[in-house]
């Protein structure tokens, strides 16, 4: 089943896909287009992998792929739902989209085994998690500036549940840009994989239901344009709409400077 959360009317509803259509959780069916989609869980500790796909370590020229999965949390500011608008900063140079499946934890997981990690998998939703490399200090530190910024990481539109995902191991993930196809890979090309991941992480600490896994991104980023159209899409989960906004959008019309001679006046 597809779920998602939306406001509407004045609330927040959980809602399943129906015909193309959305049911709320109060039995109400209304049209995509009526609602403002929000992130389809709320998110708790969201862990990000970096250069999970050997394509895309070499794509930004890595000679060899980690041997150890390179991780770091993001915060709940980021995360955006389905139509929501992205600030791209105006000094900055490159920002580019990331294609990710989002693994979602269904309940506590603590030093899980590889066998048995689907078990605590609720379901998979789609991720779109922005970078600014003008703000990147490190490759192995990305720092708060490049992933955590508010509304850098779109997420939606639906929680597909595990149990109606045959492989997670086996789609295809795309992105167009203003609907042309610039990014296209496969999450069989993960280099940790989802069982992996979950006994990585679990071996340490303790994964609770709402935690998010984003498992990284393959080859083909592009860096993107205010005004531009984002679509990330994953087999089976999902495509996820988002726009580059500018800063003018968030700031509004700046006020009126005064100079000191007009104040003396």
């Amino acid at each position: 089943m597809k779920r998602g959360r939306v406001a509407y009317s004045g609330a927040i509803h959980d809602a399943v896909e129906v015909d193309g259509c959305l049911q709320l959780n109060d039995g109400r069916i209304v049209s995509e287009h009526d609602v403002v989609w929000l992130p389809p869980v709320l998110p708790r500790t969201v862990f990000a992998l970096g250069l999970n796909y050997a394509d895309h370590a070499k794509e930004l020229d890595f000679k060899a792929p980690p041997t150890e999965p390179l991780v770091f949390l993001k915060g709940p500011n980021t995360f955006v739902g389905h139509r929501a608008q992205t600030r791209r900063p105006a000094d900055v140079t490159y920002m580019h989209y990331e294609c990710e499946l989002a693994v979602v934890i269904g309940r506590p997981a603590r030093k899980v085994k590889r066998e048995d990690a689907y078990q605590y998998v609720a379901g998979y939703t789609v991720a779109n998690d922005y970078a600014i490399r003008d703000y990147l200090e490190n490759y192995y530190r990305p720092n708060l500036r490049v992933k955590n910024r508010d509304t850098c990481t779109p997420i939606g539109p639906w929680l597909v549940d595990a149990q109606d995902i045959d492989d997670p191991m086996n789609l295809a993930l795309k992105t167009y840009v203003n609907g042309k196809l610039t990014q296209e890979g496969n999450t069989r090309d993960m280099i940790f994989d989802i069982p992996a991941l979950i006994e990585y992480l679990s071996i340490f600490m303790t994964l609770n239901k709402g935690d998010i896994i984003l498992t990284g991104t393959p080859q083909g980023t592009v860096n993107t344009a205010v005004g531009d159209e984002v679509v990330t899409e994953i087999e089976g989960i999902g495509r996820l709409m988002n726009t580059i906004v500018g800063d003018d959008t968030f700031l509004g019309v700046q006020p009126m400077r005064v100079s000191v001679q007009e104040k003396a006046e």
